[in-house]
């Protein structure tokens, strides 16, 4: 019976987690390894901590108190939960569970110093890191200290730290046990910390060790500066030596103590460039043992290594699983996107599924593997181009990649490695009949779908819905399309470059491109606009949307006085535009069709901040400044040297942006239109999986790829567990920030402007949007939660199309994401705000509320006193 209560550490491995805890558990694994040392020991089981719970009954209704507290009440946190840990530690020990203890103290030497440390259950999980947040006692001696410590561990389980990061992540306190590690004090020359993966930039090929004299407490408590040595290939490839003035020691009764280095040892490394490669060495076996990189605390005592602790690192990005040993580069398609949140594997499988070129999924978000065309002459200086135009920090970064001779391998004979990153060279007319015909062939095509999906279910849905992606395709691939776009892009770089070669003018295209037609984007903030118009004169219809929370509000209005009206406009505006939502490209997200109170607060703001007539009266002025600024920079270019012919050609270019820019965004309003139809469709079969008890709610068939849909639905079997994973692994995701480029080594490389003409203490981004504008800083991350006043400028990680009923509002715009022709740059340029996108961790630099000054031209932000 008493054995359930004590485990030595070489009867446990990382299976029984809920045995002896996440410490307990590695530490077991650990000490099974060859040739890794792990200091001898003992786990006190959750048993031993379930059993002195169940001795004090009054924990239980002061854990149900705990439940209960808002996370951000400090206060009666903290007051509850010292309560908890003064009756946790004055519970009597029973005498079998002391003895079990004491005995397992006499195998390994009674009078023996030793470390006591908590092992919880929900401690280093793959998807949340619990690190620091419950107690470890070093150098503790004898069985009654000792004792005295196993209490004050398990007690440490209700730490104010602790309890909060529970409640905040929506753990449960009752689901979560305490463990206790007892094991030998080992009394190092050296100890620190080993990364076998570097934790900056991610590249698993590199390692890093952080060193100090004494103890490893002086590192973790951030006492000392460590010596940092960084590992490749088997060889110190740097290393920084600190002055390390103090360390930690044990002290012969107990405890520990701080002391100072003597002078002469202080600059001395703590280790040899030889022990750094061993210890690295015995970390890649730990690492291949765990399946994951893994930080590691180490100490060097007499005859080597004893190895005290190893967790995995939570906070690298994976890496896409291709099969091989080559080197591959990925570009994050999200950047291009606009959309660098985690997606669902449902969202991921069916952009796959209908992306022109094969994509790749890591940390719930895609990349598009460019190695063959970085690795060919005849396509890297196209690919190149592209993404500089696009975003110059993956153009930045892959250049970087590309420096460092042996990593892409050049293939002269080598062909592109899939379709021309530029797509068709555009050799159309300037002709906008053909915009008119792209916009009904998508229009019909959609049509189409709708009317033949209707009476598809089961099997027989999926089979359409992968003809249906095939069709998806090749309505994206039209030869037409891509000139259409590729044309309307080509006159605005050739205006850009040409007018500033010819005039000294940047960015030129920017006013010229002002309310260009047939831009489905900048029309739906227009819209909203209208939609306020409606309902600004009917007092009590504005009162009720100040309130509402409920999706059905729609069919409340037409109780009220003018609400008929108001919801036949908001409906109107969903038929067109409710297809669309933020992060679109992930089909899982709710559509605004779908959840209607996402558009309120938009609304609300335009009814406050406008007058009527508002949207007419901004497209008429922006066309009119468009057409002025053509006249003036036609004017001058005749006054010119050859003047008429470089007036002729820029009005051909002129003519041509404002033919072709706005179809720009039809394209990607086409796939959203044809996702809503998909997810339909996909939810009604979902509907009859509930039914029929194969699933408990419909939204779980988002966590599954379609090709594992396809099959449920064949099959009528879901795998629970499998669902319960990927949701797990989602949540997750969110703590990741995915890189622009990701390298098969792990390494995240970010790139950087490389500029020396702007202010110092600026925020460096890319302009795309002429012009300069000061104002309040709103840093908004949600679009519901918009609260905006005449004059403000947005702040925020990306926009996608749905975020243009904002721009209407707003006086200018930061991005962290986004190039030159992404959604957010063409809206900014065609409402006239002046905008810089690509402004690395803009919503964390920048406050809400602190005024800044954006440079459209120039392309910084000045955060401003």
């Amino acid at each position: 019976m008493t054995e359930r209560y004590v485990l030595d550490l070489q009867e446990v491995d990382e299976t029984q987690v809920a045995v002896v805890g996440g410490k307990g558990a590695h530490l077991g694994g650990l000490s099974r390894i060859e040739g890794i040392r792990v200091p001898a020991g003992f786990c006190v089981t959750t048993d031993a901590f379930r059993r002195v719970m169940a001795q004090a009954p009054s924990l239980d209704d002061r854990l149900d108190q705990l439940s209960r507290l808002n996370p951000d009440d400090r206060e009666a946190i903290r007051t509850l939960s010292a309560q908890i840990r003064r009756t946790i530690e004055g519970i009597a020990i029973a005498d079998d569970l002391t003895g079990a203890i004491t005995r397992a103290l006499a195998r390994l030497g009674e009078q023996a110093a030793y470390a006591v440390r908590s092992s919880a259950t929900a401690e280093d999980l793959p998807t949340a890191s619990f690190a620091g947040q419950q107690d470890t006692y070093l150098n503790v001696v004898g069985p009654t200290a000792i004792l005295q410590h196993v209490s004050r561990c398990w007690a440490s389980l209700f730490t104010e730290r602790a309890v909060t990061y529970r409640q905040r992540n929506g753990i449960d306190h009752r689901t979560v046990h305490m463990a206790v590690v007892v094991q030998r004090m080992v009394f190092p020359h050296a100890s620190g910390i080993l990364f076998t993966a570097d934790p900056v930039t991610g590249n698993r090929k590199v390692a890093t060790v952080d060193a100090g004299f004494g103890l490893g407490e002086a590192l973790v408590s951030g006492l000392v500066n460590p010596d940092v040595f960084t590992v490749r290939h088997g060889e110190v490839v740097a290393k920084a030596i600190a002055a390390k003035q103090r360390a930690v020691h044990a002290l012969p009764t107990g405890g520990t103590q701080e002391v100072a280095i003597d002078s002469r040892r202080q600059e001395q490394p703590a280790l040899t460039d030889a022990q750094v490669v061993r210890l690295v060495q015995l970390g890649r076996r730990i690492e291949a043992h765990f399946g994951r990189p893994q930080d590691i605390e180490w100490c060097l005592v007499d005859d080597g290594f004893r190895i005290v602790q190893s967790r995995p690192v939570t906070t690298l990005f994976p890496i896409p699983e291709t099969g091989d040993q080559e080197n591959h580069v990925y570009v994050s398609v999200g950047h291009q996107q606009m959309m660098t949140d985690p997606m669902k594997p449902l969202g991921l499988s069916m952009w796959q599924l209908t992306a022109m070129v094969p994509m790749h999924t890591a940390g719930g978000r895609l990349f598009v593997d460019v190695t063959r065309r970085l690795a060919s002459p005849a396509s890297r200086a196209g690919l190149l181009d592209v993404m500089g135009r696009g975003d110059p920090l993956v153009r930045d970064a892959l250049e970087t990649v590309l420096d460092r001779d042996d990593f892409v391998p050049s293939l002269p004979g080598a062909g592109p490695g899939g379709p021309p990153t530029g797509g068709a060279s555009a050799t159309i007319e300037t002709d906008p009949a053909i915009v008119t015909e792209l916009i009904e062939r998508s229009q019909v095509s959609i049509a189409a779908l709708e009317r033949d999906i209707r009476t598809k279910t089961g099997p027989a849905l999926f089979e359409f819905l992968l003809e249906a992606f095939e069709e998806h395709k090749r309505v994206l691939s039209d030869p037409l399309s891509m000139q259409a776009i590729m044309a309307g892009m080509e006159a605005t770089w050739w205006l850009n470059d040409t007018l500033q070669e010819w005039l000294g003018e940047k960015n030129a295209a920017d006013t010229l491109t002002l309310s260009a037609p047939d831009n489905v984007t900048s029309e739906m903030g227009l819209a909203l606009l209208d939609v306020a118009d409606v309902i600004r004169p009917h007092s009590e219809v504005v009162a009720f949307l100040q309130g509402v929370e409920d999706e059905g509000y729609l069919d409340e209005l037409a109780k009220l006085a003018g609400g008929t009206e108001a919801r036949d406009a908001v409906e109107a505006y969903l038929d067109r535009f409710g297809v669309r939502c933020v992060g679109e490209i992930d089909i899982t997200r709710p559509r605004w069709r779908e959840r209607p109170t996402t558009l309120v607060p938009v609304l609300l703001d335009n009814v406050r901040n406008f007058e009527p007539g508002a949207a007419e009266r901004r497209f008429e002025q922006g066309r009119q400044k468009a057409q002025r600024k053509e006249q003036d920079v036609l004017s001058r270019l005749r006054a010119l040297p050859d003047g008429d012919r470089k007036a002729g050609e820029a009005k051909r270019m002129i003519d041509r942006v404002r033919t072709f820019i706005g179809y720009r965004e039809y394209p990607k309003y086409g796939i959203v239109s044809r996702y809503f139809v998909y997810k339909q469709a996909l939810l009604e079969e979902a509907e009859r999986l509930v039914q029929a008890g194969v699933l408990p709610e419909k939204e779980d068939i988002f966590y599954l790829t379609f090709q594992e849909l396809h099959d449920v639905v064949r099959s009528h079997q879901a795998d629970d567990r499998l669902i319960q994973q990927r949701k797990d692994a989602f949540r997750s995701y969110h703590a990741l920030t995915p890189p622009r480029v990701l390298t098969s080594d792990g390494e995240a490389v970010t790139g950087a402007y490389r500029r020396e003409d702007v202010p110092a203490g600026a925020l460096i981004g890319l302009p795309v949007s002429a012009g300069t504008i000061e104002g309040r800083a709103r840093v908004i991350l949600d679009i519901a939660e918009a609260d905006l006043e005449a004059g403000d400028i947005l702040v925020t990680t990306f926009t996608d199309p749905s975020w243009s009923p904002l721009f209407v509002a707003v006086a200018g715009l930061v991005t962290e994401v986004g190039g030159l022709m992404t959604h957010g740059a063409v809206i900014a340029r065609e409402y006239g705000l002046p905008a810089v996108v690509g402004v690395e961790r803009a919503t964390r630099l920048i406050r809400d509320g602190q005024r800044i000054r954006v440079h459209g031209t120039d392309g910084y932000v000045e955060i401003l006193p």
